[in-house]
């Protein structure tokens, strides 16, 4: 067999393990309303489907790479896919959702191997000029992964069952196995030692769960409370308890030589901050598809797939050309791009033509991709050869991190900002109603009642026409309640006047909820923008991720003296 086919093959069995990983991060959101109705319980507990696995992928990511560099890459990888594809097969035979919660941890961490190790296992697969290029196609396929999670997840969903999210995994897992065990050779860092470093292994697992479980809990708690302060500061004890643990170990787990690598730091915040605002966009523009514009899980989900387009296009591109002229100039323009593109979402409205959202996706999908793949790239290019999986674990942490981080904002924000507006709708409403002359002054009350209670439902009020005539239904329904508690002679007049009454309350009540859907796309919209702005201190990351060099300029390592510890 030809070297070419061996490296091909040899690529197919990592992509595949990593695509499935990935994948999982997102496929899973979309099937959570019909496994609320298979295993019943409440949204906040059948969240952690979803909590669970980004719980124990973020606390873990770090010690897999480090055990993968001590004990051989391959090997760590096969057995990382393995749990993954176990896992996978009896999740979709889960009879408790508990039992569902539990395996899905156990997949987070699962996914945890796999992922950093994909990094150090590509660039040891292939000689060094073609890195850019193979890192380019790595970073495409995350973003493949990443954006087609809700369009595979609504297909599979719709079509066969939501069982059939996890069982998808399963051949692919296999086969990733094969190909692995035949066409890889197993690789590991000859520097480090076989020595398991438990303390700073207890304490960056303890730093990233206590962090992570914070954030994840915030909306519950608020950011101020003890619980979430509590949380942070536990996460912050043991986050300098890992920096003393490596200062002072014989055998770090993490060389602090890696953060004198200014170019390494760079890259590591570039993609904290992709990792948030690739969250940030799935998250915010999947709500305002289907709550706004109306549109079902399945198509929304496959104008998001819109991302991952763009992004394909872009890294094949800037993984190579980045490996000739330095990430950074790449990176920064694709941080303008996506942020760019997620402002302009703002001007979204939810009677905005399909081809606006395609287009404004298709854009930020290309700023990802020019972002992802160089900085990817450069963390390889700028620390030594046998340090890669390490970093490797470093950035994917970042990233895992930075989408926990976004997640926790945006969502604050999306709240702040449509109950703000909200609120406004509703004073404004009530003002109408109270200067109606039509209307009696009891069905004022009834109506004023009606529109405070659609105002408190948040950013999810008035989404659609039947919501609406449901609630119309039962406002007429309580003002005849209310009718019939009246005395004799009021109840006697109301009756000569009720169509009319009734008429008014019909109108009113349409007028207030196309205040509170206007209202709650301007909370969207003030969102969306504010997740552009966020984007803005990525560009001074991004610009530090890597240094400019010339086309005949050999890829330089990081001088000796600079990763002395």
């Amino acid at each position: 067999m030809s070297i070419r086919m061996r490296r091909a093959l040899s690529f197919t069995a990592i992509v595949l393990g990593f695509f499935m990983a990935l994948l999982d991060t997102t496929i899973i959101n979309i099937a959570l309303p019909e496994m609320t109705r298979h295993f019943g319980g409440s949204v906040s507990r059948i969240s952690w489907v979803m909590n669970g696995y980004n719980l124990a992928f973020a606390i873990f990511i770090l010690t897999a790479s480090r055990l993968a560099d001590q004990f051989g890459r391959k090997k760590v990888f096969i057995f990382g896919v393995a749990l993954f594809t176990l896992t996978s097969l009896l999740a979709g035979f889960a009879t408790s959702l508990g039992v569902l919660i539990l395996l899905r941890v156990i997949q987070g961490l699962a996914g945890a191997i796999i992922v950093p190790v994909t990094i150090p296992l590509t660039t040891t697969t292939f000689p060094k000029e073609m890195h850019g290029l193979i890192i380019g196609i790595w970073g495409a396929v995350s973003g493949i992964a990443a954006a087609s999670g809700p369009a595979l997840g609504g297909i599979l969903t719709q079509k066969l069952s939501w069982e059939w999210i996890f069982f998808v995994n399963v051949p692919l897992g296999v086969l990733s196995i094969v190909l692995t065990a035949v066409f890889i050779e197993e690789s590991r860092d000859n520097t480090a030692g076989r020595t398991i470093d438990y303390g700073g292994t207890l304490a960056i697992t303890g730093a990233m769960f206590f962090i992570t479980y914070a954030l994840i809990k915030v909306q519950d708690y608020g950011w101020g409370s003890g619980v979430i302060l509590g949380l942070l500061g536990a996460g912050l004890v043991f986050l300098l308890l890992f920096i003393f643990t490596q200062w002072r170990g014989k055998e770090p787990m993490l060389p602090l030589s890696l953060m004198r690598i200014r170019t390494f730091n760079g890259a590591s915040l570039t993609l904290l901050i992709v990792g948030a605002a690739l969250m940030n966009l799935s998250l915010l523009t999947s709500f305002f598809l289907t709550r706004m514009m109306g549109m079902t899980e399945l198509k929304a989900g496959l104008v998001l797939s819109m991302i991952a387009v763009g992004s394909i296009v872009s890294s094949a591109i800037s993984g190579p050309l980045s490996a000739k002229y330095g990430s950074h100039l790449f990176a920064a323009a694709g941080i303008m791009v996506t942020g760019g593109a997620m402002y302009s979402l703002s001007g979204l409205h939810a009677d905005s033509a399909l081809s606006e959202v395609v287009v404004r996706l298709l854009v930020a999908g290309v700023g990802v991709g020019l972002t992802m793949a160089p900085v990817m790239s450069s963390a390889v290019r700028n620390v030594p050869d046998d340090k890669v999986g390490i970093s490797s674990g470093v950035t994917n942490m970042a990233k895992a991190l930075g989408s926990v981080i976004g997640v926790a904002i945006i969502v604050t924000v999306l709240q702040h900002n449509t109950d703000s507006e909200l609120g406004k709708a509703g004073i404004s409403a009530t003002k109408v109603i109270q200067t109606n002359t039509e209307l009696q002054p009891f069905v004022k009350n009834v109506l004023t009642e009606a529109v405070a209670s659609i105002g408190k439902q948040g950013n999810a009020a008035m989404d659609s026409s039947g919501r609406e005539a449901d609630t119309a239904s039962a406002v007429v329904h309580a003002v005849e309640l209310a009718a019939a508690k009246l005395p004799p002679a009021e109840q006697k007049a109301f009756a000569a006047d009720s169509a009319n009454q009734f008429h008014e309350v019909k109108l009113l009540l349409s007028q207030a909820g196309g205040g509170m859907q206007q209202a709650a796309v301007k909370g969207f919209s003030r969102t969306f923008a504010f997740a552009g702005l966020l984007m803005i201190p990525g560009i001074l990351f991004a610009l530090l991720s890597d240094k400019r060099r010339k086309p005949e300029e050999p890829v330089m390592l990081a001088e000796p003296a600079v990763l002395e510890r």
